[in-house]
């Protein structure tokens, strides 16, 4: 029961229940990403009459975060590129980073000197700040 609750009502963990219809429905799988991320389009590349393109979307493997698709999928989700990188020999450019999920939020959130979060003590301020002081 909790699990088709779980699935019922939370969208930011995996696929609800009206997206796995939808799938079920409507779309054809066109691939998967190193991550489990599953890639959908619909069914026999139809071009949807209110959006004037084919749609496509991604079912998560876990919790839902937008920068967990990867560079080789994230042109083909955003009809930046026709071609999904399965139905081509994709590989990736030298300039292209390894995936690093957003640790915005966590204890490996990125915290820049000084600020009141980073561990260790804020550096004093040198000698270029002056005060507002009244009447001045």
């Amino acid at each position: 029961m909790k699990l088709f609750l779980l699935k019922m009502f939370t969208w930011w963990n995996g696929q609800t229940f009206g997206t796995q219809l939808w799938t079920w429905r409507f779309g054809e799988l066109v691939g998967e990403d190193e991550q489990g991320n599953r890639y959908f389009r619909t069914r026999g590349r139809k071009i949807d009459p209110a959006l004037g393109f084919e749609r496509r979307w991604v079912v998560y493997n876990g919790y839902a975060e937008a920068t967990r698709i990867p560079p080789s999928w994230h042109g083909w989700i955003h009809h930046t590129v026709d071609v999904a990188p399965t139905e081509e020999s994709y590989k990736p450019h030298e300039w292209e980073k390894p995936h690093i999920p957003n640790m915005t939020g966590t204890p490996a959130a990125y915290r820049p000197p000084g600020s009141t979060l980073a561990s260790g003590r804020r550096p004093k301020a040198t000698g270029d700040y002056q005060p507002w002081t009244p009447g001045n």
